[in-house]
């Protein structure tokens, strides 16, 4: 999703900051995955409802270390990769999750309200 630094000027730069600065960074033990996932609202964005899923377990915040999920029409990954075993889970948590998550990138809720809709992953 981003671009080599080489081909950055100030302006996707400056965009690439306020896209992170609008994301809501969610743990593991709010979301019952085994990795921080960040759900962000649409902006200028001109694709679909997507995630990011960082590769690494545990509350990790590195966001260059992501896959992208779409969420609708069904998750699928569009960026990156994931074991079959995270695939799967990040795929039940955005099922389990859509109504927040869409409602969330549409603007029509906010990041309290967000975070009250979410449901956890139930324990393994």
């Amino acid at each position: 999703m981003s671009m080599p630094d080489d081909l950055k000027t100030p302006e996707t730069t400056a965009a690439e900051n306020d896209e992170l600065f609008e994301m809501a960074n969610l743990y593991p033990r709010t979301t019952g995955l085994p990795m921080t996932v960040w759900v962000s609202p649409r902006g200028n964005a001109r694709h679909d409802v997507r995630i990011k899923v960082n590769k690494t377990h545990g509350n990790q915040m590195n966001i260059d270390n992501t896959a992208v999920v779409a969420v609708r029409p069904a998750p699928r990954i569009v960026e990156g990769q994931l074991s079959s075993d995270d695939e799967r889970a990040v795929s039940e948590w955005i099922r389990l999750n859509e109504a927040a998550v869409i409602a969330y990138w549409n603007g029509d809720i906010d990041t309290v309200q967000l975070a009250q809709a979410l449901k956890p992953l139930p324990s393994a």
